[in-house]
């Protein structure tokens, strides 16, 4: 589970990865595959923290079945190069939606440069969203201030959220906010685990993960979707991809829809359920 406002740092235009560039791109590509990072892939008990098996998969699905990859996280694009470095990538994805709506897109440096269209679209939309809906988020901030220990969150890049103490606290959380937000059709949020991020509702990691599969020119069925916590739903729907799995330690409401879509719960967990998914998928039968 990320820990949603850890070590926040400002987002900036193009961020470098030292040494570390994207596979040579498929001639067309076939195949277009989306992970949730902590919880799906990264597992910070691990060693590494992803499974080293994972990238010489992906290695071989790109000269197989020319499959493009990606990162679908709710960590800022800083945090995220963070992690490849932690990680020990040998070599980063071909794009990343960070914050569960941004899209960033290497360059052939290994600089990472915001896909304008879409963030710029995505920052105004957001940003009025917020501003019409300020008197809800201070009702709903006293709220949870009132009766809950957790601690509500505003700052540059994070107009709103909230991180509760216990899940137990979440939970009470989500049950008291969900009937007040009815009357703001366009608000929404993300959760995962005791960490809450509000935001617009046409702007998650689905509605990201179509946008990649427009920049590719794939429909929905061609894309690959794996995630383990609440804020992977909209990325686990048919809408935005025909194949859909989740690791072993995924929580109930996600392990229930990928189930009820057809997709692959994994028996093994984070990288390793992964691979599992990956195998089951895209391997000759």
């Amino acid at each position: 589970m990320y820990q949603l406002f850890r070590g926040w740092i400002p987002d900036f235009p193009a961020v470098a990865l030292p040494l570390m560039k994207t596979l040579p791109p498929p001639s067309l590509p076939a195949a277009i595959l989306s992970f949730d990072f902590d919880g799906t892939l990264h597992d910070p008990a691990g060693n590494p923290p992803v499974p080293t098996a994972f990238f010489e998969v992906i290695r071989r699905l790109r000269e197989e079945k020319q499959i493009v990859w990606g990162i679908n996280t709710g960590r800022s694009m800083p945090q995220m190069v963070e992690g490849f470095v932690e990680s020990r990538f040998p070599f980063i994805p071909d794009w990343v939606v960070a914050r569960e709506r941004e899209i960033y897109l290497p360059n052939a440096f290994g600089r990472w440069v915001p896909h304008l269209p879409w963030n710029q679209r995505c920052e105004k939309e957001v940003h009025g969203l917020f501003k019409h809906a300020r008197k809800l988020l201070d009702r709903m901030r006293k709220e949870v201030e009132e009766h809950t220990g957790a601690q509500w969150i505003e700052m540059e890049g994070e107009p709103a959220g909230l991180i509760s103490r216990t899940l137990e606290e979440m939970e009470w959380i989500v049950t008291r906010i969900t009937p007040m937000i009815t009357v703001e059709p366009q608000l929404s949020w993300q959760r995962n685990s005791i960490y809450l991020r509000f935001g617009h509702r046409d702007f998650q990691k689905g509605s990201s993960l179509s946008e990649i599969a427009h920049l590719y020119g794939l429909p929905a069925a061609r894309c690959f979707a794996m995630g383990d916590s609440h804020n992977d739903l909209e990325m686990l729907d048919p809408a935005h991809a025909g194949m859909t799995a989740c690791p072993a330690n995924a929580v109930p409401e996600v392990t229930a829809k990928v189930l009820a879509n057809g997709g692959l719960v994994a028996r093994g967990v984070h990288g390793e359920g992964a691979i599992e998914a990956l195998e089951h998928f895209f391997s000759e039968k």
